[in-house]
């Protein structure tokens, strides 16, 4: 028989006993053909059939699986199907094209919505014992970084430091004194709503002034810088993860803490307090606006009133919550950085979790400093 013979399937009955015999060269370009020269055998077969592979001249892997899903399709219909003849590479090939429809997926056993709760529970927080001694780590070497900035200042990078300022903070400002200016102006709106019926109106400018000042001013800004800086960061040192650069800084002997790290969690340090005071203004004058419009309180009666209502320590104790908060924004955002693996989609979900982690730890630290500021009465 000619090697170049098109593939064919025949059918013969032998003493009784039906043979297909696939012939010619059963190759990728035969593949459509005889699928449905396959489709229509296993229509009209009902009885025991055996397969004669001695009139293959060739046969490849969509050949073999051809072949395979044949003798499938008529066990399924509980035809009983016998492989004959051929040579041991076409075996070698039919039993791996078998053994590779054979693996399957490890069936996942059912667990109750329940147990699945618990388990990720459990699973974050053996992870966050990682993650608190990742952090831990970065802290330390930061610290030590910052330590010998102090005593020679010129391994300060001032130009990093600066050029991080101006991106997480004075790029911000905009975004955060509109959205402080909306907070200050809902909080008014509300608040004067409430109180009407109790002809207590005037009671919205301590309302907007105390809240503002010692929560919602630092809070907010702090979410806005974890979201829009924090998460930068973490793209920033990820992406020189997956280029290697990092490594070429530890192979050149500099501390990869100081040089990336030290000088945005300074610029954070830095900014963050002044974005928050900037923040707590425009929320004020939000307020006073509102105030004006819809209760019909003047400006100077708001800010005689605002006067009388907050003294200097509400003002700190948004501000000294500031630089703890840029703290922990930071380490959070060069820990994920420092985890990203070398694949895009790592490179996201550090991205995602990084702002997570960010976000719950500022509400968990803001809540710390709230009660503590409440015990001691400041």
């Amino acid at each position: 028989m000619s090697a170049t013979e098109a593939a064919s399937l025949d059918l013969v009955e032998d003493g009784g006993a039906l043979r297909l015999i696939p012939r010619g060269r059963w190759m990728l370009h035969e593949a459509d053909r005889l699928e449905q020269v396959i489709d229509e055998a296993v229509a009209s077969i009902t009885s025991p059939v055996t397969i004669d592979l001695e009139e293959l001249d060739q046969v490849d892997t969509s050949g073999a699986w051809l072949i395979t899903r044949f003798s499938r399709d008529l066990d399924a219909k509980g035809v009983h199907v016998e492989l004959s003849g051929g040579s041991p590479n076409v075996h070698r090939l039919l039993d791996a094209v078998h053994s590779a429809e054979q693996e399957k997926a490890p069936k996942r056993q059912h667990v109750s919505v329940g147990r699945d709760l618990v388990e990720g529970i459990g699973r974050s927080m053996y992870d966050s014992a990682g993650d608190l001694e990742a952090g831990l780590s970065i802290l330390g070497s930061v610290t030590r970084g910052f330590l010998r900035a102090v005593v020679k200042p010129a391994r300060f990078r001032i130009t990093s430091i600066v050029f991080h300022v101006d991106r997480a903070g004075l790029r911000a400002v905009p975004i955060i004194s509109l959205m402080s200016l909306l907070i200050g102006a809902i909080i008014a709106q509300q608040s004067a709503f409430q109180l009407r019926p109790f002809g207590a109106e005037v009671y919205v400018v301590d309302l907007v002034g105390v809240l503002v000042l010692r929560e919602l001013g630092v809070l907010l800004t702090a979410i806005m810088i974890a979201g829009r800086s924090g998460s930068a960061f973490t793209a920033e040192i990820g992406s020189m993860k997956m280029r290697e650069e990092i490594d070429a800084l530890k192979v050149i002997g500099l501390d990869p803490n100081e040089v990336l790290v030290l000088p945005r969690i300074l610029a954070l340090i830095i900014a963050l307090p002044l974005l928050t005071f900037i923040a707590d203004l425009s929320a004020l004058i939000g307020g006073g606006l509102v105030s004006w419009i819809y209760v019909g309180l003047p400006p100077s009666a708001f800010i005689m009133r605002l006067r009388d209502a907050v003294a200097l320590n509400t003002l700190f104790v948004g501000l000294i919550k500031a630089p703890f908060m840029a703290l922990i924004i930071g380490i959070i955002a060069a820990n994920e950085g420092f985890r990203v693996q070398g694949s895009a989609e790592s490179l996201g979900a550090r991205t995602t979790s990084s702002v997570v982690k960010a976000i719950f730890m500022v509400i968990v630290v803001d809540g710390i400093f709230a009660i503590y500021f409440s015990a001691v009465s400041y």
